[in-house]
């Protein structure tokens, strides 16, 4: 009985130390894979949007709670406008499509967008993130519009042999047009103490 006794002990042991481990090296990847989201997919993005930005969007992110969900929030001032930008997702033929969206806080318009995220198949779908010319038609479009290709009966021109793709942007404008209706009020609050506190992580 005593053996089995020392036995269970140490497979407990064993058990919780290797949970220990996994946790910390699943921390230390979570970390490195964050870091490599925002260098080499977001940051490129977030610059050509953002080029006028009076402030280092990427230094004063920051994050908020949406329910179980924290939203990177990439904020910039540009003369008189308050811009926040956030990442939302829709379904490509391949994959997700990630796509940063920026808005206007003042007039609650769309003043750019980008692709981060795209597996989509080269010279069709890929265009949603090489041709910016795609998502320019997103500029100015207000909040209360419903982003939908002109197959669906909206305005936007879906990409030629990437139906699909067109659709996941729109699905993702939507979703991030959702999430800053949801979140204004303390979007609103973050940006009026842009430039008195530090950006956080």
């Amino acid at each position: 009985m005593n053996d089995m006794f020392k036995m269970v002990l140490v497979l407990a042991l064993l058990t919780s130390i290797s949970g220990g481990v996994l946790a910390g090296v699943r921390s230390l990847t979570m970390d490195r894979i964050e870091y490599q989201q925002l260098k080499f997919q977001k940051e490129p993005v977030i610059r050509s949007i953002l080029a006028d930005a009076e402030n280092d969007p990427m230094t004063d992110r920051f994050k908020i709670k949406d329910g179980d969900v924290a939203h990177t929030i990439f904020p910039a001032k540009i003369g008189d406008q308050k811009i926040v930008t956030l990442e939302a997702f829709g379904k490509g033929f391949s994959g997700p499509v990630g796509l940063l969206v920026a808005f206007d806080l003042d007039n609650d318009t769309i003043i750019g967008s980008g692709v981060t995220i795209s597996t989509e198949t080269p010279g069709f779908g890929s265009k949603a993130k090489e041709d910016p010319s795609f998502v320019a038609q997103l500029e100015g479009t207000s909040i209360d519009q419903v982003a939908s290709v002109k197959k669906d009966g909206g305005e936007i021109d879906a990409i030629s042999g990437a139906t699909i793709t067109s659709r996941g942007v729109c699905v993702a404008v939507n979703e991030a047009t959702a999430i800053y209706k949801r979140l204004k009020p303390e979007l609103s609050k973050s940006m009026d103490n842009l430039g008195s506190e530090g950006g956080t992580d």
